[in-house]
């Protein structure tokens, strides 16, 4: 299996809910940043931080959450998805979305880091 279809399969089990699936792809001390802005912004050691801090609050802000990824890039062991968020607005329950990318490190078949990149603006506007 290569990064990209690991980092695909993440991606295909976060959409249906699969929580175990997504994280038994991570490293054990994976490092996951979430963008200064964001409203998870921070860096979260470990599958459990991540499911805690990030997985577990996106219902803080949010109904519906989905990440559609359009494209993958691979590079070795980088990959690079680019794509959008999409959500409705907890309140009003409009729908409303933000071009992401996610850069994925991974080593031995693992991921081992996360770094979002996201229009966090639009996203501060979009939840208000």
């Amino acid at each position: 299996m290569t990064n990209k279809d690991i980092v695909q399969g993440m991606y295909d089990s976060f959409a249906t809910g699969d929580v175990a699936g997504v994280t038994a792809a991570f490293a054990d001390d994976i490092s996951w940043t979430e963008s200064d802005g964001f409203p998870l912004a921070g860096t979260y050691i470990g599958p459990q931080a991540v499911v805690e801090n990030v997985f577990m609050r996106l219902g803080e802000f949010s109904e519906n959450w989905s990440v559609v990824v359009e494209r993958l890039i691979a590079d070795g062991d980088t990959v690079v998805a680019d794509g959008k968020y999409t959500w409705d607005h907890k309140t009003t329950g409009e729908p409303c979305e933000v071009r992401m990318a996610h850069v994925w490190t991974l080593a031995d078949g693992k991921a081992t880091a996360f770094l979002q990149h996201v229009d966090t603006l639009g996203v501060r506007d979009q939840i208000e």
